[in-house]
């Protein structure tokens, strides 16, 4: 089941990152590096952001316990969907009343003429935030049924979307194309909703939201005792899922939010700084979504079950499994990002408005987020034994701990490397990250993961081949 559920999110991830690559690499070319592209990833970063945090583990970490445990599922779902719907429409409406504060807290270091255009396509783009939670809460749905293509493959139709505005603005002003382009991005949002409709309805999903609606109407307007009772079961089942819920959504965001804040401190550098930052990390992001992110989607479920019935062997011998695969596949990544950052960037971005300096600059950066790589990655593993026995608070406070770390770093580091001490700043955070994750795991239990001597043998071999290979390959070919 753990290799198959892995093989369907892995697969998925990277048909999306894939299609996220050709959409980067179409944006070099029309956008370029400059100020609308500045403009576009301020205002794409915290919806992006909030579809990373919430797609990737921090809402399923809450709400699929507290879903299982529940004795009425169809009325905590259905509350728990209408809450946060109705929030983020609020806050959306918000942003849109209060534009001009809301881009100025995202791109502190614009100017006033840069804000003033950059204000319609932040809330454009905010409008997003709806959408991804209700993809979120379907793919979660969804995954208690061990079904998980959909949340897999449901971010290939964002990118789809987003392509074809970039081809239909192709020959427009920069500023059109900006506008065309987060447009492109609500009709993604839009598209991914569809497409889990079939399977909700394929699996009796339907049905299960039909009985919670019926439910929260017996509550409002019945006197009956059931409907008290069924009150009461609504509203600690709630109660126990938003006790876990603010906790997860710190602990599963250490990356993400250290990249938002990445992204506003760089709006204080040269111009360029941000959009140098999003492209190294897109690639950065690539083996974390596809291994690290991927395995741990899968592994969760199992986990959490092996830990409710009380087979703790049977939940370390699968997180024992999911290390070591994550720690050759992370690794391998990581050397191989390393040695060929040039050309890696040279082929994906070089072209059009992307020039070799742009190139050489995105380089370094990414060189220092792939530092990074193998503490965020394995700590997603470890993270997950804190989920399952229902300490999401211990888990909130070590990615606070880490989260505050990697600030001060970025702080510091951006005085003296620019756009490059933000990426190592947020590789430092993974690393405190880790430690903090593997100390709270216990020593003893890592100690007899980590104990696998065919596993140390495989990564010696394996890295010597690798790094022996690439000085090859950069012998005959190499970017200046």
């Amino acid at each position: 089941m753990l290799r198959r559920a892995f093989f369907t999110n892995s697969s998925g991830i990277m048909c999306s990152r894939v299609l996220g690559f050709f959409r980067d690499i179409y944006t070099a070319q029309i956008l370029g590096v400059g100020v609308y592209s500045d403009i576009f990833f301020v205002a794409f970063k915290f919806p992006n952001l909030f579809r990373r945090i919430f797609g990737e583990g921090a809402f399923a970490q809450s709400f699929l316990p507290s879903f299982i445990s529940s004795q009425r599922k169809g009325i905590f779902s259905v509350n728990v969907f209408i809450i946060f719907a109705l929030i983020l429409g609020f806050f959306s409406v918000l942003v849109w009343a209060g534009s001009s504060w809301v881009t100025k807290l995202l791109a502190y270091g614009f100017d006033e003429q840069t804000i003033v255009l950059a204000e319609p396509i932040v809330v454009i783009n905010f409008w997003y935030l709806e959408l991804v939670f209700i993809v979120t809460f379907f793919s979660t749905i969804l995954q208690y049924k061990n079904n998980f293509w959909v949340s897999a493959y449901n971010s290939t139709l964002l990118n789809i979307c987003m392509i074809i505005a970039l081809y239909l603005a192709k020959d427009s002003d920069m500023m059109d194309v900006v506008y065309i382009l987060s447009y492109g991005v609500l009709c993604g949002g839009i598209a991914q909703i569809l497409l889990h409709f079939y399977p909700l309805y394929k699996l009796g999903f339907f049905k299960l939201f039909s009985v919670g609606i019926k439910q929260i109407y017996l509550i409002g307007f019945s006197n009956i005792s059931k409907s008290k009772s069924l009150a009461i079961v609504a509203k600690n089942d709630l109660k126990n899922f938003f006790k876990q819920f603010l906790p997860s959504v710190l602990g599963s965001s250490t990356a993400q939010i250290a990249s938002f804040i990445d992204t506003a401190l760089a709006s204080f550098l040269v111009s360029g700084s941000i959009s140098y930052l999003y492209y190294a990390n897109r690639i950065f992001q690539l083996p974390l979504s596809i291994f690290a992110i991927a395995i741990s989607t899968a592994l969760f479920p199992m986990v959490a079950k092996a830990i409710k019935n009380s087979q703790e062997k049977q939940a370390l011998a699968s997180m024992k499994k999911s290390f070591w695969f994550l720690f050759v596949m992370l690794l391998g990544c990581t050397i191989g990002g390393m040695m060929l950052k040039n050309e890696i960037i040279w082929l994906l971005f070089e072209k059009g408005k992307f020039l070799r300096n742009d190139t050489l600059i995105s380089a370094n950066v990414f060189a220092m987020y792939m530092i990074g790589l193998l503490p965020f990655g394995l700590a997603r593993v470890f993270s997950l034994w804190l989920y399952a026995h229902k300490r999401q608070g211990r888990a909130a406070s070590i990615s606070a701990i880490s989260l505050c770390f990697g600030v001060i770093c970025s702080l510091v580091l951006m005085q003296f490397f620019q756009a490059q001490g933000l990426a190592l700043a947020g590789s430092l955070s993974g690393i405190m990250l880790f430690v903090l994750s593997v100390r709270e795991f216990g020593i003893k239990r890592f100690w007899d993961i980590i104990s696998y001597k065919k596993g140390w043998f495989a990564l010696v071999v394996l890295g010597i081949i690798e790094i022996v290979v690439l000085k090859i390959f950069l012998h005959f070919f190499h970017i200046n």
